[in-house]
C-alpha cells in the first residue's frame, strides 16, 4: 500500500468515552491519512460494512457479548480486513483467537502508528532505529531483563499477556536482537535499567 493512500479505520466499543479516545488518537497519526467510523453497536457494525468497508476493524472482543472473527469473517467472505482487538480489561486468551493485533489504553501514538503502518504494509523508514521504540516498548524491555515473565509484565502494567507478547515481538523485530544476553546489553547500554536491577542472562 502507498502511505499517501486513506486507511479506513472502524473503531467498535460501546464505551463513548474509550472509542472517542482512541479515535482522537489515530486521527493524529503522523504522515498516516486515516478516515475513522466510530462504531457503538452491532446494527451500527452493519451499516458500516455495508457503506464503507473498513481495512482495519479495532473491537473490544466482548463486543455485543463476544466478538466472533471467524464468523464475522464468513459472514462478510469479500472483506480483506485486519482485526484488531481493544483491550482494556481482561479477556480470555480464546477470545482473542484470529485477531491481527491487538491496542490498549496505554498505547501512545507512535505505537498506534507503527501498528497501522505494520497492518497496511506502509514502509517504516525508522523500522530498524533503536529509537523507535515507543515508551511502553521501553518499559517491556525493562521487566524482561529483570527476570519477570509476560504474567508478571501483564499484571504490573494492567495489559493482557497477549498484549506482552506482542509488544515482545514487535521489539525483537525493532532491535533485530534475537537472544536474552543480547537485550540485557542493550538495556544496560540505553540506560533502561541499573546493572544492579538486571537478572544476569550474560
Amino acid at each position: 500500500m502507498k502511505p499517501q493512500e486513506t486507511i479506513y479505520i472502524a473503531v467498535a466499543d460501546t464505551s463513548m468515552i474509550i472509542r472517542s479516545g482512541l479515535v482522537s488518537a489515530l486521527r493524529r497519526l503522523p504522515d498516516l491519512p486515516v478516515q475513522v467510523i466510530e462504531v457503538s453497536s452491532e446494527e451500527g457494525l452493519k451499516h458500516c460494512m455495508e457503506a464503507h468497508t473498513p481495512q482495519i476493524l479495532i473491537i473490544n472482543p466482548q463486543f455485543g457479548g463476544w466478538f466472533d472473527v471467524a464468523a464475522f469473517k464468513q459472514e462478510y467472505p469479500e472483506a480483506a480486513m485486519k482485526f484488531v482487538s481493544l483491550i482494556y480489561t481482561m479477556v480470555d486468551a480464546n477470545q482473542l483467537k484470529g485477531y491481527d493485533d491487538s491496542v490498549n489504553l496505554f498505547d501512545d501514538v507512535d505505537s498506534l502508528s507503527h501498528k497501522v503502518s505494520m497492518l497496511m504494509n506502509v514502509p517504516d523508514e525508522e523500522e530498524s532505529d533503536q529509537d523507535s521504540l515507543s515508551q511502553r516498548e521501553k518499559e517491556i524491555v525493562g521487566c524482561v531483563v529483570r527476570g519477570m515473565t509476560n504474567k508478571e509484565i501483564a499484571e504490573k502494567l494492567y495489559i493482557s499477556v497477549h498484549t506482552v507478547i506482542t509488544h515482545r515481538r514487535n521489539i525483537t523485530r525493532k532491535l533485530q536482537i534475537h537472544s536474552a544476553a543480547g537485550l540485557t546489553i542493550y538495556a544496560i547500554v540505553n540506560k533502561l535499567v541499573e546493572l544492579s536491577e538486571v537478572k544476569m542472562n550474560l
